[in-house]
């Protein structure tokens, strides 16, 4: 092999190894096993071939996750192969994160060329949100492959010289987006307008023909996307409701909860809850949707380091080469400037659930365009009047970082300074460099191209600067456990959740309820409340990520089992999926959750609570005491479901008798006790 091709493949290797340390660092390590949610999924989709099928949440499939499985699919297959551990359960998402490193560079080689192509792969592994993400066990990481996958082929179809290769690798586009689309559904669909508009304009048949063509894609689109929400239609035996739905089928969840839901606001609770006037509300985990949401305090930190300059080269950069440059240059540019801009608007739009680890999706299209349009600035900077946009990006983008770090100045503060002095000394080396060079030589359209010894070592320094602080981020977020449920890099606090109680329990409560809540002076005369009041505690829906049994969780599963007269259903808890996860995950018992993820959906219904009761499949429930129904969590648009676990508990309370905590070792609960919002009750009720 040739040494100029020797270095090349020799740099892959080493972002590709760059991208697997920061991304399996300590894999599992600390009992950690992702987002709780989905890893007690996992485990209940070995039970069965319905539950792997669909997804079910439960081992006794009564209600799927809020996704589709394919994202879990990989991991249950790792776990049947590996046994149920933390890092069998994470070590997919590892390979499917190095995976999208390498295929991007392969992507934008096609596009750009190999050293561009090596420094988007940097840029992308090196992205905080991205790192953060890889290391859970969320759908986004796959997805972000799926999503690559359909850039390189479209790329390939742009490029290919045969109309066979040119419509296979099209049909392969649309299918990556389909399985996308059965990870987290309409997500994906986001990028199919830059996908059409860069077949469009790149491939060189004629224009009737790329319609054609496209409607073709568009068929194979619906049908990889569809397939798994009509085999659950058609299941003819007995399957799960689909979690996130209002009627148990996929479709719903589809039109509702992954869909319009995530635009236009509405459906289950989701976003960050805080207390007022001891009323639980409900904000957005990603801060007020707006045209800055990309930058605000909660998202900032994600992916926006390197966004201003990809936005100045959307600008400066793409629409001018768009304009007249060659038909598979003109598609590049054009996929991953409407990739970054379509997907920054929903985002920054989206009036229901958006997380900040949900612009991971746009971490390929930045890197893409940042290293693209550093190669045409480097060429416009020495050849070109426009030489001066160069140090005008650095710029810019150095100051954004200033401001980032700014807002935390305990977290790696000192990054700020060095970014401000090598970009300075960057930018005056740029300036300098350009001043005092001469035209050498002349470029293939005649322009003089002026070199200077000063330029390359000012912009490798400038590339260094703006890449530091997202590095330290990432290497940060690699050597801390993640939080599954939430990921985010960055200092503690981000993405986390004020009020949330910190993983394990208190040693009296059963859903961990931590002692010494009280709020400082609520017990003054003239407080306004009775003394010993305390707060409620806040959980999100996914609970508290914890992934085991606290001993009274224990002791009450024991005796579950030992007295349930062979009822199928070893234990049902009526609560959110954060109170059920531990139950599953840290036990072989058939433990089911009422109400999915956020305690709200129906299932299982009031009547089937009845049979079950009625024929001896279920004996004891786990809700909360008599006459203290579960607060729900606050939603952005009430409906029929928040209503149900109420009507649950009441059924409860009617049909079945309280089991003293003595019985099974434990102790009385408070009745001063915290109220917990989402986490798990406290009552063991006999149904039988």
């Amino acid at each position: 092999m040739p040494a100029y091709r020797a270095w090349r493949t020799w740099a892959l290797v080493a972002i590709c190894l760059l991208a697997a340390l920061l991304y399996g660092w300590e894999l599992g390590a600390d009992g950690n096993v992702g987002n709780t949610y989905y890893s007690a999924a996992i485990r209940s989709m070995t039970e069965s071939l319905p539950n792997f099928l669909f997804g079910s949440f439960d081992p006794y499939g009564v209600i799927t996750v809020d996704k589709p499985p394919m994202a879990l699919w990989p991991q249950v297959i790792s776990v049947l192969i590996f046994g149920y551990h933390g890092w069998s359960l994470l070590l997919p998402e590892v390979i499917a994160g190095v995976a999208a490193v390498f295929l991007l560079h392969r992507t934008v080689r096609l596009w750009s060329g190999e050293r561009v192509a090596l420094l988007a792969a940097l840029i992308f592994a090196l992205t905080p949100v991205t790192v953060a993400i890889n290391r859970t066990n969320n759908p986004d990481t796959l997805l972000v492959l799926l999503l690559i996958a359909a850039a390189y082929a479209v790329t390939r179809a742009v490029g290919a010289a045969a109309d066979r290769g040119r419509v296979a690798w099209l049909m392969w586009c649309a299918f990556f987006v389909g399985c996308g689309f059965l990870t987290k559904m309409l997500q994906a669909w986001i990028v199919v307008p830059a996908l059409a508009v860069a077949y469009l304009v790149g491939a060189t048949v004629p224009v009737r023909r790329r319609i054609l063509e496209l409607l073709g894609a568009g068929a194979v689109l619906v049908v990889s996307s569809f397939w798994w929400v009509a085999l659950h239609g058609l299941w003819p035996g007995t399957k799960p409701y689909v979690g996130g739905s209002k009627d148990g089928s996929a479709w719903d969840l589809i039109i509702g909860y992954n869909g319009f839901g995530r635009v236009f606001g509405g459906g289950q609770s989701g976003g960050m809850v805080t207390m007022q006037n001891g009323k639980a509300t409900m904000g957005s985990f990603g801060g007020e949707p707006g045209p800055l949401r990309m930058f605000n305090e909660m998202v900032g930190g994600q992916i926006s380091w390197l966004l201003p300059l990809s936005l100045f080269v959307v600008v400066v950069v793409a629409v001018p080469v768009v304009r007249r440059g060659a038909p598979v240059v003109r598609a590049g540019w054009l996929l991953w400037s409407s990739w970054l801009v379509i997907s920054g608007l929903v985002f920054s739009l989206a009036q229901g659930i958006m997380h900040p680890y949900y612009t991971t999706a746009m971490a390929p299209a930045v890197a893409a365009l940042c290293a693209g349009g550093l190669a045409v600035l480097w060429r416009w900077y020495r050849a070109s009047a426009a030489w001066v946009l160069l140090p005008v990006g650095v710029a810019v983008t150095a100051a954004w970082a200033f401001v980032l770090i700014s807002r935390d100045t305990s977290w790696y503060g000192w990054c700020r300074w060095v970014v401000v002095a090598v970009a300075a000394a960057a930018g005056a080396g740029l300036v300098v460099g350009r001043l005092s060079s001469s035209a050498r030589r002349s470029s293939a359209d005649g322009a003089p191209v002026r070199r200077t010894a000063i330029a390359r070592p000012a912009l490798a320094a400038a590339i260094a600067g703006l890449l530091l602080t997202p590095g330290v981020w990432s290497v940060a977020t690699a050597t801390v456990n993640a939080n599954g449920s939430l990921p985010a890099a960055g200092p503690p606090a981000t993405g986390g959740m004020p009020g949330t109680p910190p993983p394990g329990g208190g040693p009296q409560g059963v859903g961990g309820q931590q002692p010494g809540n009280e709020k400082p002076g609520a017990d003054e005369p003239g407080g306004g409340r009775p003394r010993g009041y305390r707060e409620p505690m806040l959980v999100t829906s996914g609970g508290t990520g914890e992934a085991r049994l606290s001993d009274v969780q224990r002791r009450v599963l024991e005796y579950a089992r030992e007295n349930g007269a062979g009822a199928e259903i070893d234990l049902a808890v009526n609560s959110s999926s954060g109170g059920v996860a531990p139950f599953i995950i840290d036990s072989d018992a058939t433990v089911i959750g009422m109400g999915g993820f956020g305690g709200q959906d129906d299932a299982p219904s009031i009547d089937q609570l009845q049979r079950w009761t009625e024929s001896g499949t279920l004996r004891f429930v786990l809700s909360a005491a008599p006459g203290q129904q579960p607060q729900q969590l606050p939603t952005n648009s009430p409906d029929r479901r928040s209503t149900l676990q109420q009507a649950r508990q009441r059924w409860i309370e009617q049909h079945c008798t309280v089991v003293a905590p003595s019985t099974y070792g434990a102790t009385s609960q408070s009745s001063t006790g915290p109220q917990i919002i989402g986490g798990t009750p406290d009552t063991l009720y006999d149904c039988s």
